[in-house]
C-alpha cells in the first residue's frame, strides 16, 4: 500500500536528448541555445541572436528543451532568413548580384567556386590562393612558413 503511494507522487521526468540535429550538424543538448546555433556553419553570434529574437525563442533555453515544432521553425528561417543585408554573408552575389545568406554545405561550395574563379581569372589573390600565401596583406617574414611542402626559412643545415 506504501509503494503505491509512492510511485505516484514521484513526477514524471520528460527524457532530454544529447544531441540535437539540426541542419545536418549535431548540437549538443546541454547548450545554451545562443551557443548551439553557432555550430551551425554560416551561423555566428549575431545571426543565431537574431534568430532568437525573431522567432521569439529564449536563447538561454538548453537546445535539448526545444519542441520538434520550434526545432523545424528555427531550420526554416536559416534556410530562408529575413534579415537586414548587413548580417548577410553573401552580399551581392557574383552570379545573381543578390543578397543571400549561405549554411552549410552551400556556404563551402560557394567559397571553393569563387576561389577557383579567382584563380581562373589570374588575379592577385587567386594566385595568393595558389600559392598557399596569406591573400589579404600580412607580412610574411616570420608566419606562414609552409609546413612539409617547401624548404625551412632560415639557416640550413650542412649535410
Amino acid at each position: 500500500m506504501m509503494e503505491q503511494k509512492e510511485q505516484k507522487f514521484k513526477p514524471e521526468k520528460k527524457e532530454l536528448a544529447s544531441i540535437v540535429r539540426i541542419l545536418q550538424t549535431d548540437i549538443p543538448g546541454n547548450k545554451r541555445l545562443l551557443a548551439g546555433l553557432t555550430y551551425i556553419k554560416g551561423v555566428s553570434w549575431t545571426i543565431s541572436n537574431a534568430t532568437c529574437k525573431i522567432l521569439q525563442l529564449d536563447p538561454m533555453t538548453r537546445v535539448s528543451e526545444l519542441t520538434e515544432a520550434q526545432v523545424t521553425k528555427i531550420t526554416q528561417f536559416l534556410l530562408n532568413p529575413t534579415l537586414p543585408d548587413y548580417l548577410m554573408n553573401r552580399r551581392k552575389d557574383f552570379e545573381t548580384g543578390k543578397t543571400r545568406h549561405l549554411i552549410t554545405n552551400e556556404l563551402d561550395i560557394k567559397k571553393e567556386f569563387d576561389i577557383r574563379r579567382l584563380k581562373k581569372i589570374r588575379s592577385y589573390r587567386g594566385l595568393r590562393h595558389a600559392l598557399g600565401q596569406p591573400t589579404r596583406g600580412q607580412r610574411t617574414r616570420s608566419h606562414f612558413r609552409a609546413k612539409g611542402k617547401q624548404k625551412a626559412a632560415g639557416v640550413k643545415k650542412k649535410k
